[in-house]
Order: C-alpha cells, then sequence, then structure tokens
C-alpha cells in the first residue's frame, strides 16, 4: 500500500508545527484530513493543500469534545477511507506563576493538551483495532520530561500525554496488537503559539532558543510515522534536558529557575488587549510561521529512544572496560612488586 491510499489525520494542523505536518503529509502522497476549531483556519489551510494537488478533508472540532473527535473520525473514514494514520498535535497554553492561572485556565489548557490527545487515540484506536494496524503519533516535547517555569499547564498536560501513551503502549504490546504507537519529542519552534496564547507577563514570550523551523518538527513527525520508534528525541536542547533530567535533576531545577524565566520572555511590553485562543479560536494568526524568522535554524538531530538506550549502553560497556583494564593494571603491578 502507498501512501496515496492512505488516509492520514492531523489535530491541530491548521497552523505552527501542526500545518507543516498537514503540508508534510501531503506531499508524501497521504490523504489528509485536518481536525481544528476556526473556521478561517481550516479554509486557509485546505486551499493551500488543494493547491498541492493533495486530496483534502478539514473538519472543525474542538479536541475537547470527545463526542465531536468520534463523529469527526467517522466522517473521515466515509469521505476519504481507512483512516492509516493519526497524528494529536493540538495544543494550548497560559505563560503566567502558578498562583496567576487560574483553575478555568487549568482546566481548559488539559481538556485540549492532554484530554484532547486522548480523544484522538480512543477516536483512532475505534477504526484501527477492528482492522489491527495502524500508526498513531503523539506530538510530544522536552516539557515531557524537564518542566519549566511560567508554564506548568503545559508542562503537566505533557508530562500526561506520556504517561498516558505508555501505558496505551503496554497494553498493546500485552494484546498483541500491531497498532503502533510514537512520541516525538519535540525542541523550541518558530510558531504562532506565541502571538495568541494567554500570556500574563508583562513582556511578549518568546520560545527557549536555539529555536528551529516547524518544518524540522514535521519532518521528524513524517519520520515517526514511517519508522514508530517507541520515542523519537529531536534537537539538541532536547536531548540535553531529557538526559540532564535524568541524572541531574536538583542542578536542572537551579540552572533552569535562573535562566528559563527571563529566557521566555522578550524586551517588547505584552499588549493586554492580545486575543488568546485559550478558549476560542483567534481568526488571522492561522500561519505555520512566527516571528522568529532571523532566529531559525532549520536542521536538528533526531535520535530514537532505542538509538539512545543502545549508545547508553555502549558508553557503559565502555566505561566498565575501562574500569576493569584499569583494575587489572593496577592489580599486575602490585603483583610485581
Amino acid at each position: 500500500m502507498t501512501n496515496r491510499d492512505q488516509t492520514a489525520v492531523i489535530c491541530g494542523g491548521t497552523a505552527g508545527v501542526g500545518r507543516a505536518t498537514a503540508h508534510a503529509l501531503a506531499q508524501a502522497g497521504f490523504r489528509v484530513a485536518v481536525i481544528a476549531r476556526g473556521e478561517q483556519g481550516l479554509a486557509d489551510t485546505r486551499q493551500a493543500l488543494e493547491a498541492t494537488g493533495a486530496t483534502v478533508l478539514t473538519i472543525a472540532a474542538d479536541v475537547a469534545d470527545a463526542e465531536a473527535i468520534d463523529r469527526a473520525a467517522e466522517r473521515i473514514e466515509a469521505e476519504l477511507g481507512p483512516i492509516e494514520l493519526w497524528i494529536n498535535a493540538a495544543m494550548t497554553t497560559v505563560f503566567a506563576p502558578v498562583e496567576k492561572i487560574t483553575a478555568a485556565e487549568y482546566k481548559r489548557v488539559t481538556e485540549v493538551t492532554y484530554l484532547g490527545f486522548v480523544h484522538g487515540t480512543l477516536a483512532a484506536l475505534r477504526h484501527m483495532q477492528p482492522r489491527n494496524r495502524g500508526t498513531i503519533v503523539q506530538v510530544g516535547s522536552a516539557l515531557s520530561y524537564r518542566a519549566i517555569p511560567l508554564q506548568s499547564a503545559y508542562c503537566a498536560a505533557k508530562f500526561a500525554i506520556r504517561g498516558f501513551t505508555d501505558s496505551l503502549r503496554c497494553e498493546l504490546i500485552h494484546t498483541k496488537s500491531k497498532i503502533r504507537l510514537t512520541m516525538v519529542q519535540l525542541p523550541a519552534h518558530n510558531t504562532p503559539q506565541f502571538d495568541w496564547s494567554r500570556n500574563k507577563m508583562r513582556k511578549r514570550p518568546q520560545p527557549v532558543p536555539p529555536i528551529h523551523t516547524p518544518e524540522v518538527a514535521a519532518r521528524a513527525i513524517l519520520r515517526a510515522a514511517t519508522d514508530a520508534p517507541r520515542e523519537l528525541w529531536l534537537g539538541r536542547a532536547s536531548l540535553q534536558a531529557i538526559i540532564g533530567n535524568m541524572f541531574m535533576p536538583g542542578l536542572l531545577d537551579r540552572m533552569i529557575a535562573k535562566q528559563a524565566w527571563s529566557g521566555q520572555m522578550t524586551d517588547e511590553p505584552a499588549n493586554p488587549a492580545q486575543p488568546d485562543n485559550l478558549f476560542e479560536p483567534v481568526e488571522d494568526l492561522h500561519r505555520i510561521d512566527g516571528r522568529f524568522g532571523d532566529r531559525v535554524q532549520d536542521h536538528a538531530v533526531a535520535l530514537s529512544s532505542e538509538t539512545i538506550g543502545k549508545l547508553a549502553v555502549a558508553g557503559l560497556a565502555a566505561v566498565t572496560a575501562g574500569a576493569v583494564a584499569l583494575v587489572a593494571s593496577i592489580a599486575s603491578g602490585r603483583g610485581r612488586r
């Protein structure tokens, strides 16, 4: 079966990484279904994808609404054919210290950024399990391993996605399912997220450098969809954050407390009247790129968690061999005395 015979779904596919991924899917030959809230963003995305010759279906639905996502999946199956690939990428966030985020805001971020992934995964499974095939990609973040200040709601949701995904993966292995499940841990990207996320700080937010183009993420997501590693870690900063947190979380707490607060803020004053997309979609910002184009990198190292595990084992083996050789050398020297 070629990609042209396959249907791919992208939730949160009208801006940023999601929209870049929709374009990557179209270029790879998939029939593409895009799910998002805003009608204008959906119309713009459909027009851009159809201009490339792709077969496209756009559906207005909030990922926080499980029934709406179920209906969307049914429509996709009816109009485009069996869903072979489902990508969860929808998100929202609030830039603020914990005490300035309300319970309603925490709830909303959780409903979209965590439960939206659950709803999408459940909808995909309902159609994939009877056929015993398909791939589900969870678009995660290095922040699913290493939380940072001013994004507690988002970080908590990303941690939850990873826990949910790990649990489901074990269940699929237990039942010997052929459905593939993978998660991509992303670094910072130049997306409109920093123009339409709710911001309670005095300065405009920015991604923590280094900043990558959304296309870097899209290529990694497409690779994950093809190869289905357990996880794919993208970017040097992600590798450093994830591995560093495993070995020295306390030190990272202090480093991040010092650097990541100011590192997420520009020198530009925030606009209190700027609309945000927490509860309603924002029009006129549905584009791939954000405002940091002069600072972006168009490449990043991408390593699967399996590869990193092998490298870690090889490194441990080398250290162990060196230690054994050193002890043997010392013992030999003592024996000659």
